[in-house]
């Protein structure tokens, strides 16, 4: 019995654990929006604050990628579609949507995520879909349509949502990519291996795309208004690029690994809350009572289509709370 006990104990404390590290990834996630729109703001191109933030994080994680660098000849499609997918194309087409909407409103956009997902599995790989995932999609939808206004003629700008909407295409896309990446038999690739790759692809990527050496490096020597708040540039950097990168990244995989990765995805839902909140405070961002309750309505769908995903055959089912939690649930599998 006291085995029994102790033993209940230790998986109770690992869980808990496990909660912290993925509210505190969510806390970080939903952080990151709040602090690149005063650099956008302030001057830079939103690919330019995308490129900072990537090549930043990934010249922390170097000591990572050279540690698993037997990945680039096993797995160099799944690190090329990290990085072009999960990397530069979710980060260039969030940042570029929030330098025209507010940040709540396209981290909810991009909360479509789990319903496209559910779509291709559905309608592309032919795969059974649960009634309970179906009626997220619904309400997901639904929800999306109240934080657009539709009844207003989209009262945001239309360019700006189709940049939100790009960046859940992103993560769609990337789904997909690590569900094939993993084939039964084969050995799972270290997730913190293929997110130090990602971040190296994206960077060089991005820096043929953005240039920064066309970059006003001098924004980052100053201050960025927050709310008409100074606080200095590379201090907002330092932040995106180690808390809302570097630490969201890490403490995400880590809870996968603490908890079922169902858990961990649910937990990823309140990065739209943490953001939208984190906008209204500090940027001053406020939505309206119907875009609230839409917002309020897109997190249950996510939630429910997250709880209700579909499964292949016998198998467990997909996991769609983000890009590091799919890869975790690769190797919480094996």
């Amino acid at each position: 019995m006291a085995v029994h006990t102790s033993e209940s104990s230790a998986a109770g404390g690992a869980k808990g654990v496990g909660l912290g590290l993925a509210l505190g990834s969510a806390l970080a996630f939903g952080g990151s929006g709040v602090a690149a729109k005063p650099l956008i703001e302030a001057g830079l191109d939103p690919l330019h604050v995308v490129w900072l933030r990537v090549a930043g994080a990934a010249l922390v994680m170097l000591p990572l990628a050279v540690r698993h660098r037997a990945l680039v000849r096993s797995r160099p499609a799944l690190l090329l579609g990290f990085g072009l997918l999960a990397v530069a194309g979710v980060q260039a087409c969030y940042f570029a949507a929030i330098s025209r909407i507010p940040v709540g409103v396209a981290l909810l956009v991009e909360y479509l995520a789990p319903a496209l997902v559910l779509g291709w599995v559905r309608f592309v790989q032919r795969r059974p879909v649960t009634r309970a995932a179906a009626l997220g999609v619904v309400l997901a939808a639904g929800g999306l349509a109240c934080v657009v206004e539709v009844w207003s003629g989209l009262s945001f700008d239309a360019v700006g949502l189709l940049l939100a909407l790009a960046a859940a295409c992103c993560q769609v896309g990337y789904f997909v990519l690590s569900d094939q990446g993993s084939d039964a038999g084969t050995e799972v690739p270290d997730p913190l291996g293929v997110i130090a790759y990602g971040l190296l692809v994206g960077a060089l990527v991005l820096t043929a795309v953005a240039r920064p050496w066309t970059m006003p490096w001098s924004v980052l020597k100053g201050d960025a208004h927050m709310n008409g708040n100074a606080v200095p540039a590379a201090l907002l950097l330092a932040w995106i690029v180690l808390i809302a990168t570097v630490l969201a990244y890490v403490t995400g995989v880590v809870s996968v690994r603490r908890l079922s990765p169902q858990v961990a995805g649910v937990v990823a839902c309140l990065e739209a809350v943490i953001a939208t909140v984190l906008a209204w405070i500090l940027l001053g961002e406020h939505l309206s009572a119907p875009q609230i309750i839409g917002g309020a309505v897109v997190l249950l769908g996510a939630f429910i289509a997250q709880s209700s995903a579909p499964t292949k055959g016998s198998e467990e089912p997909v996991a769609i709370g983000g890009p590091e939690r799919e890869l975790s649930r690769r190797e919480t599998a094996a």
